[in-house]
């Protein structure tokens, strides 16, 4: 096989498994594709070929092999919402939301005025996000610019896919943490120019929400929003009935507090709103219609008593709402998408729903791209796709080894039933390599 030297082509070798369709509306066993011995084949970065083994091998002989045998490769993770300023608070208690951001989450912002702060935490947060499995993110960070630059200065040096913009903030937070509806703006607009759609690296439009934003605020990210249609929107949406109730009294011409965002033309097929526990059927409807997305993070949802969101009702048949997983951190207990999926099933059974592993995971991967608009570049494993995945150790821990000691990997079933004891069982150890743009970015 002729192949051009100045482009660097590699053979992974494992059990494969992604989805092709959305197990909640398809027969789940339908959705997902697993080859028990595969062979990918990752060129320039871009999966060329994926298949099994046996009928590759001979086609791909000269390519030396990465073997993973008895290893499970998945889709990289995809986490549609978290803070990276707030790394260093994870685990501080309080009470609910309000009080939690006024005692942690502002001074701890603080800091990333200094450019060099920003860029040591933002290389330990993305080197997290590796270490766990996870290769795209919609990530918060502060008001200030340097906080975004450092981020995607980080980024870039691991050709991560990055979202994240400025945050926007001009009440309701300390004085050091407020910009004007004039500088957001000015300041954001400068940082899409620089940073939106270089390399994997794009940009969101962030109001932080809508208790810190004026309406001027909000009309000013709307103009952007129109101005730079391919960008994100990206902010809070209904997280605790406080919340709420503030917002109504600080909008009170709006009919709810989606209204609020819709107003300003912030309510888009690129817009994702995290939380979103108290939304009203028509909230649910308009989302739908939108095109929008909400972020499900129930780490968070239950470590701030915030309450228990309705995957079910989101993904309905009628009014179907994107939906993708988010650890949330620092609110967020754990960067470990397992242990996400883990607080999500728990949050399902407490209302009478079943979040299956296969529906889990579809979140986790596919869902979670299609919730962020980048479905044709991340989330399986179809050729020409990005070749960012994860190798997982289903036995990696003594009671993990125990408890899958009987599965027969060529038995889709059996599998599934594996992907259900990393959801409960599961955590970083279970992630034994991390693969970015087809390169080893992170390997225990």
């Amino acid at each position: 096989m002729s192949q051009n030297t100045d482009i660097k082509i590699s053979a992974i070798r494992g059990s494969f498994l992604d989805f092709i369709s959305d197990p909640f509306y398809y027969p789940e066993l339908e959705t997902v594709r697993y080859i028990n011995d595969g062979l990918m084949i990752v060129s320039g970065g871009i999966i060329q070929e994926l298949d099994t083994y046996d009928k590759l091998k001979y086609k791909y002989s000269e390519i030396p092999v990465t073997s993973y045998p008895g290893m499970l490769i998945l889709p990289g993770f995809i986490d549609i919402h978290i803070h990276y300023p707030q790394t260093e608070i994870i685990a501080s208690s309080s009470t609910q939301l309000l009080e939690w951001l006024d005692k942690y989450t502002f001074p701890v912002e603080g800091k990333f005025h200094d450019k060099n702060y920003a860029q040591k935490i933002a290389s330990f947060f993305l080197d997290q996000l590796l270490q766990n499995g996870t290769t795209t993110a919609l990530v918060l960070t502060t008001i200030y610019p340097q906080s975004v630059d450092a981020l995607f200065e980080e980024a870039e040096l691991r050709n991560m896919r990055i979202i994240a913009g400025k945050m926007l903030m001009d009440r309701n937070a300390p004085d050091y943490l407020q910009d004007t509806p004039k500088t957001g703006y000015q300041d954001s607009k400068s940082l899409i120019k620089k940073w939106h759609r270089k390399g994997r690296l794009l940009y969101a439009i962030t109001p932080r929400f809508a208790i810190t934003s004026t309406s001027e605020q909000l009309y000013l990210a709307g103009i952007l929003k129109q101005e730079f249609p391919d960008v994100y929107v990206h902010t809070h949406l209904s997280e605790q009935q406080s919340e709420i109730e503030k917002v109504a009294q600080l909008f009170p011409n709006s009919r709810d507090y989606l209204d609020v965002y819709e107003k300003f033309g912030l309510v888009t097929s690129k817009s994702i709103f995290a939380h979103c526990i108290y939304l009203q059927d028509s909230e649910f409807d308009r989302l739908s219609q939108a095109g929008s997305t909400i972020a499900f993070c129930p780490t968070s949802n239950l470590f701030l008593g915030s309450g228990l969101f309705s995957i079910n009702k989101a993904k309905s048949q009628n009014n179907p709402v994107k939906v993708g997983l988010a650890t949330d951190v620092g609110g967020g207990t754990s960067f470990s998408i397992f242990k996400t999926m883990n607080d999500a099933y728990k949050i399902s059974q407490l209302q009478g729903q079943n979040l299956s592993s296969l529906k889990a995971f579809y979140l986790a991967t596919l869902g979670g791209a299609i919730s962020l608009s980048l479905e044709d570049k991340v989330g399986n494993f179809e050729v020409g796709k990005e070749a960012d995945f994860v190798v997982i150790d289903t036995r990696v821990t003594p009671l993990l080894k125990l408890r899958n000691a009987r599965n027969n990997p060529n038995s889709l079933t059996d599998i599934v039933d594996e992907l259900f004891t990393l959801i409960i069982l599961g955590n970083e150890r279970a992630v034994k390599a991390t693969y970015v743009g087809g390169n080893l970015a992170y390997e225990i």
